[in-house]
């Protein structure tokens, strides 16, 4: 009996060494799902932006027909633009852009039918589906300077709904300093790799913003869509409906329709 105990006994201690081997050889085992490698996020370019060219049949600004063509689709605009994004983190960007109106229409002491050169630069603020954007622009025509100041609220959403402040603050030219101030709207949707947006903007004047009265101003409605042709370069073909308020903008024609077709190339 003494002899089959003992043979129990170093049964149980063989046991309990082999549990014991057991269970440091896998003390420091971690499993192949937690040690699966993370790939990071990439890194976002501190720069971006884009080249863009646009032909238009009008050039308006804030619903002015600045060169009187109304309901004439007669005449060529051409309208280059650079932006450049600078990201400083957190949601935080600096712009810098500049866009130019060329036409044979008046003029000019810039350069060959170059009419118009402007300068801006500003900040977005991007925060979930918050964008801000002030920022401050030199619109240099013929020796004439119009220092505005520009301020943008957009929500993405469905409708992609927005708020813009448009201020003079200086000139050298007959209207007066003030503000023009927008609501509107930009529902989009895609057609395949197509971009379609369908933007509305109500615009409202202070006195002789525009040469005429405070008030209503204008209401838009257009289409636009972007049409990938590379990874960087999209065509871009648009049209807007205008009304204007005649005692606010004294256009030529107080409806019209401004066509617009272009490319732009992403970096």
């Amino acid at each position: 009996m003494k002899l089959k105990q003992n043979a129990f006994a170093r049964l149980a201690l063989l046991a309990v060494a082999a549990g014991s081997l057991s269970t440091a050889a896998f003390a420091g085992t971690t499993s192949a799902k937690s040690t699966a490698a993370v790939t990071p996020a990439p890194e976002e370019p501190f720069v971006t932006g884009n080249v863009t060219v646009m032909y238009e049949t009008h050039f308006i600004s804030y619903g002015q027909d600045v060169w009187g063509v109304g309901n004439d689709w007669g005449e060529a605009f051409v309208h280059p633009s650079i932006e450049l994004d600078f990201n400083l983190g957190g949601g935080l960007q600096f712009y810098l852009n500049t866009w130019a109106d060329i036409n044979d229409q008046g003029v000019t002491t810039i350069g060959k039918n170059v009419q118009e050169v402007d300068l801006n630069a500003g900040f977005y603020y991007t925060t979930g589906n918050w964008k801000f954007q002030l920022g401050y622009g030199a619109w240099c025509y013929g020796s004439q300077v119009e220092s505005v100041v520009d301020a943008k609220v957009s929500y993405t959403s469905t409708l992609n709904p927005f708020l813009a402040i448009h201020g003079r603050v200086a000139d050298e030219i007959p209207f007066d300093t003030g503000v023009v101030g927008q609501i509107g709207i930009a529902p989009g949707t895609k057609l395949g790799a197509v971009a379609l947006s369908f933007p509305v903007t109500v615009s409202f004047d202070t006195d002789n913003f525009h040469g005429g009265d405070a008030g209503f101003a204008y209401v838009s409605a257009g289409v636009s869509a972007s049409i990938p042709l590379t990874k960087h370069v999209s065509a871009i073909v648009a049209a807007t409906y205008y009304h204007t308020n005649d005692s606010v903008i004294p256009n030529p024609d107080s409806d019209f329709v401004v066509g617009s077709a272009g490319l732009t190339v992403a970096f």
